[in-house]
């Protein structure tokens, strides 16, 4: 049971059982605690795992070489190598010596954070510890070397492992190194190896062929694939459905559909039946590629072809009808993919719904979710906040607010974001008072509102100019969720729309804190005075951000200076100089 957990991450339920075996007595050897430890680690608990150590020290079990080697393993994983490197230390001290997997794993710890000249320094050590590397020694540094492409390292490397140790490169090494290389896009690299391994005899399979045909088709150079095909087949090493169905996906990525259909037709006549995977590639290249409609046709026709298209075949040509504008074609899919006992996720709806909506076709739009949601698909609030956002900008307020009596019957609650966006809707029409109705009832319902309802909300409630409505809802609003700055919203919104002395009220709550948000908002009050040719009213605020220790801009403090003697107002305008130079700084004029 223990060894079973050990390959999860269920690590309350290993340490379950080791308690268990300790109350019905039953002997505990270090393996149970090293299963234990690892659990831990795959759980992302590190602290946990090594408090195993401390567990089995309580239970008088002596501490050997197997649960050391898990340790270290487990700190390497962790990213903890200097610790591990001290644990090192520490095992021998008390008299346990390292062998080959210990070594290997502190060989993995360099490789994992870059320190390659380290782990090929502790190779060299081994020797001298009387433990001879061994091949998986060596593979470990090669693949980190393939990784960084440096072939010219895991060469030099063959040949240490050869003269120092005995270690002949084998077939296992050289597969190792094609998939390797492969696998991080090194395909050139990987041929060489290919070809060096048959040349001294050896026989790489056709997962290794594929390995490669895979990297080319990644790097877009199919001719070079199409050739390795071409290669395998003379050599007896027919490809397998994966390697055609990489060429072919390949094919599509480059846009030549034409080889890609051929290539299908190669592989029948080779002996090699395409499956569902291969059809999905070239539908998914169709879409891609502007064809929708053609693999709409391949999909309806799958049957007569003798395949089956699965939930991610259905999903490709769904989205590439969606984004070509093919929305009532797409919605078909959908249904077609429903009726085969494929759902489409909620993000998937929701684009459909998205699509319909823009396009302005809202009755198809919620047509669409009452089915998928009668036919029992993951329909969540998203989907319905989109459709009545939808509703909401075609100005179709009674739509959108019945909808939203239909979440509550479909037991899916709206969140704060569709309130949000019935909220805005309303105060765009006037309907402020069933606008604060409805955020009330969204409060009572204990949603709290996001940065975009106090935005929403500020904005509509100051342009209809209802600004002490605005306060109490505000006030109600603050209670429940904390806004700094939503009265520097207020602010900023009542002088862009020229409420300045509504805006000159509110000041004094933003002033309390006298953060850098509120000397903004008060720039753009300053501001504000001085383009409607108020340059005392500026000169007031001014004077109130230097009382509570803020700095107004100084450009705007040039231009207010300047305005104010102008105006016959000097005495105000040294006044303003003055302060900056309190406060230890130029005044206007001087900068």
């Amino acid at each position: 049971m223990l060894e079973i957990l050990s390959k999860t991450k269920l690590c309350q339920g290993a340490k379950r059982v080791l308690r268990l075996m300790a109350r019905r007595g039953i002997e505990c050897q270090p393996e149970a605690f090293g299963y234990l430890m690892v659990s831990y680690s795959r759980a992302g608990n590190l602290r946990n795992a090594m408090k195993v150590l401390t567990l089995m020290q309580k239970a008088g079990v002596e501490l050997n070489l197997g649960l050391c080697n898990t340790a270290i393993h487990v700190l390497v994983m962790a990213n903890k190598l200097e610790k591990a490197l001290r644990f090192f230390e520490r095992m021998q001290i008390v008299g346990i010596i390292p062998n080959v997997v210990t070594y290997n794993c502190l060989i993995k710890g360099y490789c994992n954070v870059n320190q390659v000249e380290n782990a090929l320094q502790l190779i060299s050590d081994m020797s001298s510890k009387n433990c001879s590397p061994d091949k998986v020694s060596f593979y470990t540094i090669m693949s980190f070397f393939c990784k960084e492409k440096q072939v010219k390292e895991v060469r030099d490397l063959m040949e240490k492992m050869v003269k120092e140790s005995n270690l002949f490169p084998d077939m296992v090494t050289y597969d190792t190194l094609i998939h390797i290389l492969s696998k991080h896009g090194h395909a050139d690299e990987a041929l060489e190896f290919l070809q060096e391994a048959e040349a001294r005899g050896f026989q790489i399979d056709k997962v290794g062929h594929s390995a490669i045909v895979h990297a080319y088709c990644k790097q877009g150079k199919m001719d070079e694939a199409k050739g390795i095909v071409s290669e395998m087949l003379s050599k007896g090493c027919n490809p397998d459905v994966v390697t055609y169905t990489a060429v072919v996906d390949g094919f599509c990525r480059v846009g030549k559909l034409e080889q890609a259909k051929k290539m299908l037709q190669h592989m029948y006549k080779h002996g090699c039946k395409p499956n569902t995977v291969s059809y999905t590639a070239l539908l998914t290249g169709l879409c891609r590629n502007g064809s929708s409609l053609q693999a709409r046709e391949m999909l309806t026709s799958s049957e007569e072809e003798f395949w089956t298209p699965n939930a991610i075949t259905y999903s490709a040509v769904m989205h590439g009808l969606r984004k070509e504008g093919k929305l009532s074609e797409a919605c078909d899919v959908v249904k077609e993919m429903i009726s085969k006992g494929f759902f489409p996720n909620p993000v998937e709806i929701n684009l459909i719904i998205e699509s319909l909506c823009q396009e302005g076709k809202m009755n198809d739009a919620k047509r669409f979710l009452e089915e998928c949601l009668n036919k029992g698909c993951a329909v969540n609030v998203v989907n319905f906040t989109t459709l009545i956002h939808g509703y909401c900008q075609k100005d179709n307020l009674e739509a959108a607010l019945s909808l939203l009596d239909d979440m509550y019957l479909s037991n899916k609650h709206p969140d704060a974001v569709t309130y949000t966006a019935i909220i805005d809707a309303l105060g765009k029409n006037g309907r402020i008072e069933e606008a604060t109705d409805l955020t009330m009832k969204m409060l009572k319902k204990g949603l709290l509102p996001t940065p975009v309802t106090y935005r929403t909300v500020i904005h509509r409630y100051c342009q209809m100019g209802k600004v002490e409505d605005l306060l109490k809802l505000l006030e109600k609003m603050l209670s429940r969720q904390n806004c700094k700055t939503a009265y520097n919203q207020v602010i900023e919104k009542l002088c862009s729309f020229g409420s300045l002395q509504e805006a000159d009220k509110l000041l004094s709550r933003v002033l309390k804190t006298a953060s850098r948000n509120d000397a903004n908002t008060c720039n753009m009050l300053l501001e504000s005075y001085l383009s409607k040719g108020m340059p005392l009213s500026a000169y007031k605020v001014a004077c109130r951000m230097f009382n509570r220790n803020l700095i107004p801009n100084l450009k705007l403090s040039d231009k207010l200076s300047k305005r104010l003697m102008s105006e016959g107002k000097s005495a105000e305008a040294d006044n303003l100089m003055l302060r900056f130079v309190e406060r230890g700084h130029l005044s206007p004029q001087c900068e």
